[in-house]
């Protein structure tokens, strides 16, 4: 099944430059799959072994249709035909002391 997985910047490496690309299978595992063979190395940024069990990477979020797979299955989660799939980077870090302090620097 044909769906659109949308890239982050920091991966368009892989991908080429491009924004989107092209992935198929039934499931987000099986679609990581098809994009590693067409993007090799890729899926090493998504994904890593914990526990002799595949998971995605502690700070990659993706979404299939706006749902976060860590809440609809993980990398089992199904995919249909049409389906949108966004890999984001997660953001952390950042000062916030400014805010704790009662106001600004």
């Amino acid at each position: 099944m044909a769906v659109e997985v949308r890239i982050p910047t920091i991966l368009r490496t892989y991908t080429g430059g491009e924004k989107a690309v092209p992935g198929e299978g039934s499931t987000l595992s099986e679609v990581i799959e098809h994009l590693e063979g067409n993007h090799p190395g890729i899926k090493e940024r998504l994904v890593e072994a914990k526990d002799g069990q595949s998971d995605l990477r502690r700070f990659v979020n993706v979404y299939v249709n706006d749902e976060d797979v860590r809440f609809t299955g993980g990398l089992d989660t199904s995919v249909s035909d049409g389906d949108q799939v966004v890999v984001l980077p997660a953001v952390a870090g950042g000062d916030d002391s400014a805010s704790l302090a009662g106001g600004a620097r």
